[in-house]
Formats: structure tokens, C-alpha cells, sequence
């Protein structure tokens, strides 16, 4: 059970893909600071279900507690891995497996950071995307996914992330839109929120895409207004393996991915850090988008 105690930090990251060596050996050697620290893991731990138990139950040994919210990665049916459940039934077996660990889920009740920056309702969430976030002049999904196959530029989903029992991504997505805004909606008032999702809230983040048209794998235009909506004192994401901090209507915004070793070796920082959420790092300037 989480610690309600004083003390800690609320930290977070993502994108640990320890399918990779040295992303692996990054994981192990992730240490929390105080015994009270809390880890937000914001989605792509690995590609099969294997490596998201191992690097999942390492990080709950560490860390007082660990909330985790799926990436695309963990929802991938690849071949090879023994897990071959596909779409709701692969988010149900990790859930179930999380809770075995004593990792908080998307499924779980929201627990309250008390630390220092809190109290805070940490709400790890699971949206997906709609293809809604198109480029100009493509009116439809239709069109905009076609153009990306003509292109060449496809997200590995659409061959990987089944989304069984749903039609659809975007159906998934939709469905779980609604249940979670609806959960959010019923929260304690009184408490500001840290929203964690592993793909971003707002499109912003995209526009410095190298490949603009792949946004339509990364979000939904329907949550564009939540982080004001739901009173987010921190928005946490990740995806796009462009770690920043970014501001958007006066609220922070954390990209924590660690990315594939071929992007954090061209950094100029150490790699595999978490990023403090909570409390609010000094020295961080509310600049606009």
C-alpha cells in the first residue's frame, strides 16, 4: 500500500524499452533518493510481457510505490513472446500482474501524493490515440492513414497493437476516454491532480515532430482541455522520446522518456534519470507554447 507518510519525491519516467541492453542495464541501476520517493512509470517498459514484469517488479522493490500507465509498447502482440493475447485481454493480464507486483494501474483507485508539493490525486491514465490529430489538409482518418502508408511513415501499431473485442484503435480509445473522464469527473474537488498518460494531452508537443504526419498515432483531440478541466498541478507523458518540460495554459508539462539507445547517446545528460514532478523543481520557468 502506498505511504502516506511526509517526505519523498513524487518522480517519474518512461520509455524504458529494456528490451535493449543498455536500456536494461539503465533500469538496474534506477535507485530511489529517499525511501519515500514515489515512481510514475509513464508507458513503453518493453515490448513483451516478460520484460514489463521484470523491470515493473524491480522498480516496486526500490520504490515506496510505483504507478504505472501503459505505452503502446506493452499492448503489442509480438511474435515470440509467450503472452499471445491480444488488445483488452493483453491490458487485463498486465493489470493483473501489476497488482500481483503491488504496482498501481490505470484500474486502480488514484492514491494521494502527501509528500512535499502535495496533497496531489496521481491519476495514471490509459487513452490511446484517434487519429485526430492530423495533418493539414486531411480531412478524414481515412486519408490521413493512407497518406502515411504512401509515405511510408506507419507507426508499428498498426501491425502490433490489436485492439480486440473493439473494431478499432480509435474505438478503444474512445471507449476509454469516456470511462476515464468520467472517473476524473468523480474525483475529491479539493485535490489538484498529477495526469499521467504515456501519450501527450495536448498536440503541442508534436509540432517539433520530425515526421509530422506520425502525430495521429500520438493523442486524442478530445482530451486537448483536461489538464485545466481536471485541475492538473503537473501533466506527465512521454512517447515522443523528446524529453522537456513545457508549459500550456500555466500548467507543467513533463516529457520523462528515456528513449532507444541511439537517441540518448546523442544527449548531452546522463541517461536513464528520473524527472521530479513533485515537488515543483526551483528554477523552471512558466514559458508559453
Amino acid at each position: 500500500m502506498p505511504s502516506e507518510d511526509a517526505g519523498g519525491s513524487l518522480v517519474a519516467i518512461s520509455d524504458l524499452h529494456v528490451g535493449y541492453a543498455e536500456n536494461r542495464a539503465l533500469v538496474e541501476a534506477l535507485r530511489p533518493s529517499s525511501p519515500r520517493d514515489w515512481l510514475i512509470v509513464a508507458g513503453d517498459v518493453g515490448d513483451t510481457a516478460a520484460d514489463v514484469e521484470w523491470a515493473l517488479a524491480l522498480l516496486a522493490e526500490r520504490f515506496d510505490t510505483v504507478v504505472w500507465a501503459p505505452g503502446n509498447h506493452e499492448l503489442w502482440t509480438p511474435q515470440g513472446d509467450p503472452v499471445t493475447l491480444r488488445g483488452v485481454a493483453r491490458y487485463e493480464h498486465l493489470v493483473r500482474r501489476c497488482r500481483e507486483l503491488g504496482v498501481l494501474t490505470p484500474e486502480d483507485p488514484y492514491p494521494v501524493w502527501r509528500g512535499p508539493g502535495g496533497p496531489v490525486l496521481v491519476a495514471p491514465l490509459f487513452l490511446l490515440y484517434d487519429y485526430s490529430w492530423r495533418p493539414e489538409g486531411f480531412d478524414t482518418r481515412e486519408a490521413a492513414l493512407a497518406e502515411a502508408y504512401r509515405t511510408g511513415i506507419v507507426c508499428t501499431d498498426e501491425f502490433l497493437l490489436h485492439p480486440d473485442p473493439y473494431p478499432s484503435r480509435h474505438e478503444w480509445s474512445a471507449a476509454r476516454v469516456a470511462e476515464t473522464a468520467r472517473r476524473l469527473a468523480e474525483r475529491d474537488p479539493a485535490l489538484p491532480t498529477v495526469l499521467v498518460n504515456h501519450w501527450p494531452l495536448v498536440r503541442e508537443p508534436t509540432r517539433v515532430l520530425r515526421y509530422p504526419i506520425f502525430a495521429q498515432w500520438c493523442g486524442t483531440e478530445a482530451t486537448a482541455d483536461w489538464h485545466r478541466r481536471f485541475d492538473a498541478a503537473a501533466v506527465v507523458y512521454g512517447h515522443l522520446h523528446i524529453p522537456r518540460t513545457t508549459w500550456h495554459d500555466g500548467v507543467r508539462f513533463e516529457e520523462v522518456s528515456v528513449g532507444y539507445p541511439r537517441e540518448w547517446r546523442r544527449r548531452g545528460v546522463p541517461p536513464g534519470r528520473v524527472r521530479q514532478i513533485l515537488p515543483a523543481p526551483d528554477g523552471v520557468p512558466p514559458t508559453a507554447w
